[in-house]
């Protein structure tokens, strides 16, 4: 009888999880949980747009027909948008090497102040302001008339200071009463005149508070002897209150115009020149007998200096520069700051004691050791300035917008600014964005190798 072999157990045991792996697994999911919301935000505000905007680039402005790259082509042929990268190109060249090299210059100044932390305080304060605030403080500064722009009111304060303005600015001859010429002067007399015939200059279009407070009632000059070589007159303002009084003829209420020059010009050439006096007389002596002309210049009636037109043409994309400026300032200072302050002092003391005097210590120590602190704020400041919008759009007016416009606004105002071109607007934006990709790889690689 032949034994069965009993029922042996399976010796194939299974082998057990590694707690690590599953360790591992769990830490993967989880870190997935924690950041599939930020994965779903990006993609929903980063990615889609970009994608829906390159697919859009392709079409036409309603959408409906596929032009391909035609929208591309069309922005090197619209004068309008090669304005708009001609001034986006010298954003990119002024704005970001302005600002470091004034942020260099201030963060090495701060550390020889006294009160560096107010100074730095203050300097940063600007960066608290959005663009949109800072355009509406700037679109006012800049303002052409004196008494609502800042700048221009000190500019004409100078101006003025150095300078006479025009006595006044506003007076005309009255038609018909013996003087004639263009708007704003010169105003000379219709008929000749011979000395010791009296002359009187009717003005008009002067406020009765812009007349001189030094003013009198204004005398009619009795008439002289032609020998005498004596040409006398009055300057006057041919208006008398409540509308009185005889045009051309000097009446008793009429005020002197007093401090206006006058001239006696004879075959083109000024023969003598006279001041009117607080009664608006003047007396030119010592004149040949013959015919004179008498003439008012043009300086007595020039308009008042008003400053630069900040917002023209010429100035637009300079102003709204310097508003930028004004904002990254501290910015830039206090970045460069923070790297100054890692640079090794016996460096810079060693230095001095060999010799070298601050300028050599800044040239040839402080500025190579801040090298890669440079690099990075001006190629941040690039990337900034190339996606800029509020500043130009808040402060140039609209007559002149298309002479400040940038990449950014050309983009805006083609696709929703009234071009309604959407498939030309998408295209700017991403040429927009393949101008901004190539600095912040840049940056990107500058972190990762100063992590390194």
């Amino acid at each position: 009888m032949t034994d069965t072999p009993a029922a042996r157990p399976d010796t194939g045991a299974r082998t057990a999880p590694d707690p690590r792996r599953r360790a591992r697994s769990r830490q993967r999911r989880l870190a997935v949980l924690f950041v599939l919301p930020a994965l779903l935000l990006l993609g929903a505000l980063v990615v889609y747009p970009v994608v829906f905007s390159f697919v859009r680039s392709l079409f036409d402005a309603s959408g409906d027909r596929f032009v391909g790259a035609a929208n591309y082509a069309a922005i090197v042929h619209d004068p309008a948008t090669l304005k708009a990268i001609r001034n986006s190109t010298i954003w990119v060249v002024v704005a970001p090497t302005v600002l470091t090299g004034l942020g260099l210059v201030l963060a090495v100044l701060t550390e020889k102040v006294r009160w560096a932390t107010a100074f730095k305080l203050v300097l940063f304060l600007p960066m608290a302001v959005s663009f949109l605030a800072a355009g509406i403080i700037f679109r006012l500064a800049y303002e052409q008339d004196p008494d609502r722009g800042v700048l221009n009111a000190v500019a004409a304060g100078v101006h003025d200071t150095f300078r006479d303005a025009a006595a006044y600015p506003t007076a005309r001859p009255r038609p018909g009463h013996g003087l004639a010429g263009g708007a704003g002067g010169p105003y000379s007399t219709t008929d000749p005149v011979r000395p010791g015939t009296p002359v009187g200059l009717g003005l008009v279009g002067v406020a009765p508070g812009a007349v001189p407070a030094s003013a009198r009632a204004a005398a009619a000059p009795a008439a002289g002897a032609e020998a005498a070589g004596t040409l006398a007159g009055v300057v006057y303002l041919d208006f008398a209150p409540g509308g009185a009084g005889t045009p051309g003829a000097v009446d008793p209420d009429e005020k002197g115009l007093p401090g206006m020059t006058v001239e006696a010009v004879r075959d083109g050439r000024v023969a003598a020149t006279a001041t009117a006096g607080p009664d608006g007389s003047f007396r030119f002596t010592g004149l040949s007998p013959g015919a004179y002309t008498v003439r008012l210049p043009a300086a007595n009636f020039a308009a008042p200096y008003e400053g630069l037109n900040w917002l023209g043409p010429a100035l637009v994309t300079p102003a709204i520069i310097g508003a930028y400026l004004w904002v990254w300032t501290g910015f830039a200072m206090v970045l460069i700051g923070a790297g100054l302050a890692a640079v090794p002092r016996e460096a810079l003391e060693a230095a001095r004691v060999d010799g070298a005097t601050e300028g050599q210590i800044f040239r040839k120590i402080t500025v190579p050791l801040l090298a890669p602190v440079l690099t990075v704020v001006f190629v941040t400041l690039v990337i900034n300035v190339m996606k800029v919008f509020d500043l130009v759009y808040v402060i140039a007016p609209g007559p002149v917008q298309e002479e400040a416009n940038v990449l950014a606004t050309r983009m805006w105002l083609v696709s929703f600014g009234g071009g309604d071109d959407q498939g030309l607007g998408s295209a700017l934006s991403i040429v927009l964005l393949l101008l901004v990709v190539p600095a912040m790889v840049f940056n990107i690689r500058r972190f990762r190798r100063s992590r390194a």
